[in-house]
């Protein structure tokens, strides 16, 4: 592969939101139809850590999703996770988390370093014209904290048709461009739980009221706004995919993984996929990769089945085990369900799980390793995000790769809990953090 960086050559836009909770992935879904009726074929983007909206916009559009966090990623990373959306499509549609301005590492941010205009998703349920002055505020807002954001449009959510959305569209200052609406229609709410929304192919959109809603979002006036990032991305290292076979779980207990991470291990290692819940034994391989998920719903499926107790034989004779978050109560000796129900998990890891009442850790990580493992050689610091209602008890002598410089981790000093070469950690990882290539690196010697 050249040196020459990859053309980001992708137009878009960002759907920012001014908290969250206001409508922002179904205005996503529903501009995403929009410009499909136009012609376009979009791809949907998630600003933040995120698994679950991806999961809409693949189930909606048959297309992957890009996870746009400048944190995990670095700045590269970013510009290069962007690019690559080029492969799927001619609009990138990206979708902000929380409010345009919450976080340090905020949609804004993301929006700044790509040089892409905001589109303010409002929910209009119970205002008229303060939607607009809503809107202005949150431009005039990026000017005076000298945020490097562009806020050009709004689109009004949960906002029914003649006088209301009259009043909102009359009231949209002439810097501001009025993109449409979302109509409050059945069919259109997500339910949600622990964790945030049910994913895509748990509880979808129904189809007709999304074609339905986006008959109100303007596509035109949606592409007009849209424009390419100013930075070229720098290319990828070159793959070499020979000689090794990566397992990946994935079912209902080991379903959060970006797209971006299943990519590179296709890229570099040949994946074999199974599914635990559904009685598959570990396939032939050279490295297991447990990612996050829903271990606690499936508990006793889980407990009973086969491959767990293979990749328990196989971490004791060395073969390299990596578990995410789901993937670490896995391969712990329990897991205790919301309702006290304990069940016994693979063994490899000397760490025990249950369930809590709300959340223990929502946020980006940063990690320094201790000596040299799985994920990083000693001394390298690694980025990441943890989001989950479990906590982790482990063993007194449990030996941890990580020093937690940002976040929860296990006990909040360490997480990456080692056994032979199995380590599980609360963190989630990307692709460009360079924890799968260490991992990859580690299943070919």
């Amino acid at each position: 592969m050249s040196d020459t960086p990859v053309p980001a050559d992708l137009p878009g836009f960002v759907l920012a939101g001014t908290a969250s909770g206001v409508g922002k992935t179904v205005a996503t879904l529903a501009v995403c139809r929009a410009l499909e009726r136009d012609g376009r074929t979009p791809v949907a983007a998630k600003a933040g850590p995120d698994f679950i909206d991806p999961s809409h916009y693949a189930a909606s559009l048959g297309r992957p999703s890009r996870t746009l966090d400048p944190w995990m990623t670095g700045e590269d990373g970013l510009k290069r996770a962007y690019a690559r959306g080029a492969d799927h499509g001619d609009v990138c549609v990206v979708e902000g988390m929380m409010g345009l301005y919450d976080g340090d590492v905020s949609t804004a941010t993301v929006a700044g370093e790509l040089d892409l205009p905001v589109v303010l998703v409002v929910d209009a349920t119970a205002g008229m014209e303060s939607i607009a002055a809503t809107a202005l505020g949150f431009r005039a807002y990026a000017d005076r904290m000298d945020y490097d954001v562009d806020v050009v449009g709004l689109l009004a959510a949960r906002a029914h048709g003649g006088r209301h959305e009259e009043g909102i569209r009359t009231a949209v200052p002439e810097e501001m461009h009025y993109v449409g609406r979302t109509p409050p229609l059945d069919g259109l709410d997500i339910p949600d739980r622990h964790l945030g929304l049910h994913a895509g192919s748990e509880s979808p959109v129904d189809d007709d009221a999304l074609d339905a809603a986006a008959r109100h979002v303007d596509a035109d006036e949606l592409l007009s706004l849209a424009r390419r990032p100013r930075v070229d991305a720098p290319p990828e290292r070159p793959a070499d995919p020979a000689g090794v076979t990566v397992a990946v779980a994935e079912d209902d207990a080991f379903r959060f993984v970006y797209p971006s991470v299943r990519e590179r291990l296709a890229a570099r290692a040949t994946v074999e996929s199974f599914a635990p819940l559904a009685g598959d034994d570990l396939p032939a391989c050279d490295a297991v990769y447990l990612p996050g998920g829903y271990p606690e719903n499936r508990a006793a499926e889980l407990a009973s089945s086969p491959a767990l107790s293979a990749i328990a034989d196989r971490a004791a004779e060395g073969l390299p085990v990596f578990g995410e978050c789901g993937g670490l109560m896995a391969l712990g000796e329990t897991l205790t369900t919301a309702d006290g129900e304990e069940h016994a998990m693979a063994g490899v890891l000397p760490v025990s799980t249950r369930m809590t009442d709300g959340p223990v850790a929502l946020d980006h990580v940063g990690y320094r390793a201790r000596r040299d493992s799985l994920l990083a050689p000693a001394g390298e610091s690694l980025r990441g995000h943890e989001f989950h209602y479990s906590a982790a008890t482990a063993a007194p002598d449990a030996r941890f790769a990580f020093e937690v410089v940002r976040g929860a981790g296990v006990d909040g000093a360490n997480d990456g809990v080692e056994e032979y070469r199995t380590l599980g950690t609360y963190a989630h990882f990307h692709a460009e953090s360079g924890a799968f290539d260490a991992f990859l690196e580690a299943a070919r010697n």
